[in-house]
């Protein structure tokens, strides 16, 4: 019922109009921009629950849409809005792993061992107040993910022992899904000379891997605002953007937000859908805040944020941090 009442509430919110006006040194950039982001527990001094994620991502320049990506943007018009057009591609991997990950035999109350590897397409449309994505997601979890592999060569690189319960990862299984968000920009003036602006952010997803309604606020100050609206992260999040649009030779901002979500499914907590699997008891609600900074040259952006989220399920042990890096070059 919790979950329902918080869909319906946010589904007129994603297709709602914009609330903010135009904010000043705001341009649209025409070029496109690849990103590469990796998170990873260990900025937090851990190594346990949300292991890495690592992404890849393709954002077109600006152009008016064609073949079947056309299609797709005449069908979801009502949702996506008006703007200047952008699709992108993007790959994706999560690991999850237990708090203790020497035993060869997990603790049955613990996070599950899980991979995820996922593709997605996704639509954009963008105005100088308000952006809005749709994306389509197709992935695998279980061996074929390749969690395992990339976990434990890694620590072979870093000397590190492996992680040891691997066998007793969720099994293969095909995922997919959507997820909506919308962003809109809030001008608050300037503080020191500086540009200061709130971007509220709201996002629903439908899928077997993930099904969430959220909902957050990102504050930032500095003197690139314009050319972007915030670095890249992997799902789920309350606020990303693969885009860098370029104004000056050399810019940056600082940024810090907080939001949560109410969840309905989390796959990598609940466990194998048509099959016994592990499972541990999922929380309906995770908070989540961030801090970071972004510097832009010559049109890249290079991006840092830290993130400290609540529990995810009943018998974890305290909240979890990461840092999530990332780096954009537009072309």
């Amino acid at each position: 019922m919790r979950q329902s009442i918080a869909i319906c509430l946010l589904l007129p919110v994603l297709a709602g109009p914009a609330l903010a006006q135009n904010p000043s040194r705001v341009s649209l950039y025409a070029g496109g921009s690849l990103s590469l982001a990796d998170e990873n527990d260990m900025f937090g001094g851990t190594d346990r629950y949300y292991s890495n994620g690592l992404s890849l991502q393709w954002s077109s320049p600006a152009a008016t849409p064609a073949g079947p990506v056309a299609w797709l943007d005449r069908q979801f018009d009502w949702l996506l809005g008006p703007g200047e057009f952008r699709w992108g591609l993007s790959l994706e991997q999560a690991i999850f792993t237990p708090e203790e990950i020497r035993r060869h035999v997990p603790d049955p109350t613990d996070r599950p061992y899980a991979g995820h590897l996922s593709g997605s397409l996704s639509l954009e449309r963008a105005t100088e107040r308000m952006r809005t994505v749709l994306s389509f997601q197709l992935g695998v979890i279980g061996a074929a993910s390749g969690g395992e592999f990339v976990q434990n060569r890694w620590h072979d690189v870093i000397n590190k022992h492996h992680a040891e319960g691997w066998d007793h990862q969720l099994r293969d299984e095909v995922t997919f899904g959507m997820l909506a968000e919308r962003q809109w920009r809030v001008p608050t003036g300037q503080l020191g000379g500086l540009d200061t602006e709130v971007i509220p952010a709201t996002s629903l997803a439908l899928g077997t891997a993930y099904t969430y309604a959220g909902a957050g606020a990102v504050f930032r100050i500095g003197d690139a605002l314009g050319a972007d609206w915030g670095p890249v992260r992997l799902t789920p999040t309350i606020n990303r953007s693969p885009l860098a649009r370029p104004q000056e030779e050399f810019g940056w901002y600082l940024f810090g937000g907080a939001g949560g979500r109410v969840v309905a499914r989390n796959l990598f907590l609940d466990g194998n859908t048509f099959r016994d699997s592990p499972s541990v008891d999922r929380r309906w609600v995770v908070g989540e805040a961030q801090l970071g900074a972004a510097v832009l040259w010559q049109g890249m952006r290079l991006a840092y944020t830290h993130v400290w989220q609540s529990k995810e399920f009943q018998q974890q042990k305290g909240g979890h941090s990461f840092g999530s890096i990332s780096l954009t070059v537009p072309f």
